[in-house]
Parts: structure tokens; sequence; C-alpha cells
């Protein structure tokens, strides 16, 4: 199990940008597909997107076009670059296996807060 700890959020305008970083420790960082996950206050956890090992990547309908993830599996970290960033974009944002079935639990997340 990697330990995964989240940084970079902040309060950032409407129409502003944010590069969040997952660092993780352990052996295992780069063989596994991992996801940037987020929480906004009143509602479920929701899945932002994900990468595999390999760098492919996915997202959520709400933030393509907007968000980019990335990894540097030397560095046994995962980013996620945010652009265009909307108040519907607040949340606490968690990075952790992209395979739900492989969480066993959870960091502390960033903060991300939009708004003017």
């Amino acid at each position: 199990q990697v330990q995964l700890v989240e940084s970079g959020g902040g309060l950032v305008q409407p129409g502003g940008s944010l590069r969040l970083s997952c660092a993780a420790s352990g052996s295992f960082f780069s063989i596994n597909a991992m996801a940037w996950y987020r929480q906004a206050p009143g509602k479920q956890r929701e899945l932002v997107g994900g990468i595999t090992s390999g760098g492919s990547t996915n997202y959520a309908g709400s933030v393509k076009g907007r968000f980019t993830i990335s990894r540097d599996n030397d560095k046994n970290t995962m980013y996620l670059q945010m652009n265009n960033l909307k108040p519907e974009d607040t949340a606490v944002y968690y990075c952790n296996y992209l395979n739900v079935a492989a969480i066993r639990s959870w960091g502390q997340g960033t903060q991300v807060t939009v708004s003017s």
C-alpha cells in the first residue's frame, strides 16, 4: 500500500489555475493506475480523472479540457493541473488508486476554493 500526501491547494479566483501534487511513498507507485478524486461540501466523493502506469489519462466530463493529470514515476509523484477554474470546482481534492477496490484509506486531501 502506498502512502499518499496531497498538496498545492488554495484560494483562487474564477478563471485561475492551480497545480496539485500527490507524493507517494513505497516502491509500487509506478506500476499502479492512479487517480484524483474530489469531495465538495455536502456531496459524495467523485472521480476527477485517472492516469495509467503508462501515462494514458481519462477525465470526468465536468473537467475535461480544463484539467490535466500527469505523473513522474521517477519522483513517485502525480500532478493535477487545473485551469479555468470554476466555483463548482471548490472541493477537497484527494489522490488514490484508480481501482477503488484497492483503496484502503484516504489522506487528508488538499482544499481548493474557487471564489472571487
